[in-house]
């Protein structure tokens, strides 16, 4: 005799399917229970996170990002130093509760982690000579540029210069020797580094120029974990209030506005990243 209790498997699995999802459902929910979230930061890249040279404890951007959105939650900020390479992975495996770590909107990353709203946009920029200084990206078709090896700096080049051809190196200084060795016509990289750069040989017959065009721009968000609704609403809601009382420009302003040693200027309010007219790499 049939049992009345059997189910067809489809059923069975459907329900095992649910009851995983519910029970990972709401991690703002876990984050509140337990007081704390955990913050994926740089162990040591400055000006997002680093050690205080004095006290050793983590200080930076990020740091005061994670713990103004901590307040918000009505939680304890928790800091988790991760490497470059490690913010993506850590979040995906459930390391950390989110990562804020100048972290830039790729097709790739959105691919396996959400995002918040972005609460600036960076540059990558394009650095040349002082005698070239009002050249514009099409005047420069078909030339040769530096970059750093896997850098989003290399992959917009051909993106932004018709028929640019990249050269690659394992680090800044080799890439930016290039340029100064009339090896390539241009070198590309974040506007921080093109800005310490240009400030360092002003005044030497080296000097060099930022063209105005950008690049490529780069929306920073705050990396979530996929599936997380809630947490990703708490997250923009808390960023968006950061803006309207200031915050959000102090913390800015404090590690890289116009009186620090990077000059940037903060030019977009927080916005979500599919109202942004930028080029996705």
């Amino acid at each position: 005799m049939k049992s009345a209790e059997m189910k067809p498997v489809w059923m069975i699995a459907a329900v095992l399917l649910l009851t995983s999802a519910a029970a990972s459902a709401d991690q703002l929910s876990d984050i509140r229970q337990k007081g704390a979230v955990s913050c994926g930061v740089y162990s040591n890249v400055e000006p997002f996170s680093y050690p205080d040279p004095q006290s050793r404890e983590l200080v930076g951007m990020d740091v005061d990002l994670c713990r103004a959105l901590a307040k918000r939650l009505n939680v304890k900020a928790a800091l988790q130093p991760l490497s470059v390479e490690a913010r993506v992975p850590q979040l995906k495996l459930g390391r950390v509760d989110m990562v804020i770590a100048n972290l830039a909107y790729t097709k790739t990353r959105a691919s396996q982690i959400d995002f918040s709203d972005a609460y600036y946009s960076t540059k990558e920029v394009l650095v040349v000579k002082k005698d070239n200084a009002n050249k514009t990206l099409a005047d420069l078709a078909g030339q040769r540029f530096s970059a750093t090896d896997g850098s989003t700096s290399a992959q917009s080049i051909p993106l932004s210069i018709k028929d640019g051809k990249a050269v690659t190196f394992h680090d800044t200084s080799s890439a930016f020797t290039a340029l100064e060795q009339n090896k390539v016509q241009g070198f590309v990289t974040n506007q921080m580094t093109a800005r310490q750069i240009q400030s360092q040989v002003k005044d030497t017959d080296g000097a060099v120029a930022i063209l105005k065009e950008p690049m490529l721009i780069e929306p920073i968000a705050v990396g979530l974990p996929q599936g997380q609704p809630a947490l990703k609403d708490a997250v923009n809601a808390a960023l968006v209030d950061m803006d309207k009382n200031g915050e959000m420009q102090q913390i800015f302003d404090k590690w890289l506005g116009p009186k620090t040693k990077y000059g940037l200027v903060r030019a977009d309010k927080v916005t979500p990243i599919a109202q942004l007219k930028f080029t996705p790499v």
